[in-house]
């Protein structure tokens, strides 16, 4: 009897772990299921369709160059007599640089100058004789040729014997000095490079849409990367009638005031064009810039719709920094996809983090 019992417990105990075991299986293949349907999701990033007021501002970036940089070189052969500047020197329009040893050219200029004088004197001779018919009408013509070839030398030889004299023609700075007293130089020879840096000019480019609101004279607040909490204020001087390569236009602004010449010429800087107040723009349904599929210019986003993410076409208008202007295909509160998409196909189930 106690064997029968014994039995009937065992088989009790086992049919007991198998109810036991089916249950937690039927639990597993429940969980399972719902992270299999979780993972056939793509997660995403995604943002709400907004109509907005734009902001139009845009900042264009470049470099600072001097309004006026000038190379002065040899106009004659010589040895350097004296160099009066030196690197970083302030110099004035006319002030003296350097003087070049000038034997020759004075000895050239005397030459050309009692050329010249011996030529007028045989002018005036012809022209008396010929007056009595001492000489014929051709002799005279030929005096007169000879006067003003020797004119013409003494002229240039007074040029050249001034050019020993290295001036400058601009005010400045020195920024370059490549002689010293001794050298000889020839005809060419880069003697002193002079840079102005009391105005200067940020060269920046900027696109087809934005060079359409600019004009010329406009004042643009100008930053400089080493001056973060120093404000300048440029004048726009120039606007490129055609494009560069790239398709942007060549803007000018020029600081005319750069005290103790703080900004440097190749120094980095910023422009900020527009009009910070927007209070009298219209409002615009507007999406990021990073939810269009291979660029703005493919005119593809990923709509969102009951967790399924949808390939459509759009229509985009104005670009507003990273904004993008939406003049067709979507409406305010549609979710677009704007982080995942290389992931995504037309339909693909999505769950949208954050």
């Amino acid at each position: 009897m106690k064997k029968v019992i014994y039995i009937l417990a065992g088989v009790g105990v086992i049919a007991l772990g198998a109810f036991i075991l089916n249950k937690n299986k039927a639990k597993n293949d429940a969980e399972t299921a719902v992270v299999s349907q979780k993972n056939n999701s793509v997660a995403v990033k995604a943002t709400t369709v907004k109509n907005e007021k734009p902001n139009t501002d845009y900042i264009a970036n470049g470099t600072f160059e001097a309004a006026q940089q000038l190379e002065f070189p040899a106009e004659n052969n010589g040895r350097v007599v004296k160099v009066l500047v030196d690197e970083g020197d302030a110099v004035r329009v006319g002030q003296v640089l350097a003087v070049i040893k000038g034997d020759n050219l004075s000895i050239e200029l005397q030459n050309t100058q009692t050329a010249y004088q011996t030529a007028v004197a045989d002018n005036a001779r012809y022209e008396n004789a010929y007056k009595t018919g001492g000489v014929t009408k051709q002799q005279l013509d030929n005096a007169k040729l000879n006067l003003a070839n020797a004119k013409a030398r003494y002229d240039q030889a007074k040029v050249n014997f001034g050019d020993t004299s290295i001036k400058s023609s601009i005010n400045g700075i020195v920024n370059k000095r490549n002689i010293e007293p001794g050298s000889v130089v020839s005809p060419g020879t880069v003697l002193f490079e002079l840079v102005n840096v009391s105005t200067l000019k940020l060269r920046v480019t900027v696109t087809e849409q934005q060079v359409a609101t600019l004009k010329l004279g406009t004042q643009v607040p100008v930053s400089v990367s080493v001056y973060p909490d120093k404000q300048f204020t440029g004048k726009i001087t120039f606007i490129a009638p055609k494009a560069d390569a790239s398709l942007n236009f060549p803007v000018d602004i020029e600081i005319t005031n750069n005290p103790n010449n703080q900004i440097k010429a190749g120094m980095y800087g910023s422009a900020t064009f527009g009009n910070k107040d927007n209070s009298g723009q219209a409002s615009v349904l507007t999406v990021p810039r990073v939810a269009f599929v291979g660029g703005v210019g493919n005119r593809q986003v990923f709509v969102v719709n009951d967790s399924v993410a949808k390939l459509i076409k759009v229509t985009p208008g104005r670009i507003f920094g990273e904004e993008v202007e939406i003049l067709g295909g979507l409406k305010e509160g549609d979710v677009v996809v704007t982080s995942g998409q290389i992931n995504l196909q037309d339909g693909t189930k999505v769950s949208v983090i954050k």
